[in-house]
């Protein structure tokens, strides 16, 4: 299976995407890693999102979640007890570190924990500043001159 990508034509034609390859590899680094715990994400409309982990055996006290610029981290770790001797242990508690990469002007709204999931809510909130706008073409005069007559205004 072929690992490497060649992104030369997507450099042709985009500006300041250079984190992209970086994006990439490091996912592709984490595919061969550690599946646990197991999760779901959800697209629920347009600019929303949800991310579900399967959780069981850890408390709200046990997990942190903590939203960093472009980066989600959740982290697992259950408190020692040697209290229980186990016939049979089959309820995963080792500790647990999941970062998900986040989109520019994607935010965490809320987490909650239901049922043994814990649940993220996403929504991709852009800044008015952001959204694409219509530029006026002027017409019949060059631009040297409307700024000139902008100035005698």
């Amino acid at each position: 299976m072929r690992t490497t990508f060649d992104f030369a034509p997507l450099w042709r034609s985009t500006i300041g995407f250079d984190h992209l390859a970086d994006l990439v590899d490091s996912t592709l680094r984490q595919a061969t890693e550690d599946n646990y715990p197991p999760y779901n994400i959800e697209r629920s409309g347009e600019d929303h999102y949800r991310i579900s982990l399967a959780v069981a055996g850890f408390g709200v006290g046990d997990i942190t979640v903590t939203a960093e610029q472009n980066a989600l981290i959740i982290e697992g770790q259950k408190p020692e007890t040697s209290a229980h001797e186990y016939l049979y242990h089959g309820i995963a508690a080792r500790p647990f570190r999941r970062v998900f990469n986040l989109a520019d002007y994607v935010q965490v709204k809320q987490a909650s924990f239901q049922d043994g999931l814990l649940i993220i809510d996403l929504v991709r909130e852009v800044p008015e500043a952001m959204k694409p706008r219509r530029i006026e073409i002027a017409s019949g005069t060059s631009p040297t001159s409307q700024i000139e007559q902008q100035k005698a205004a």
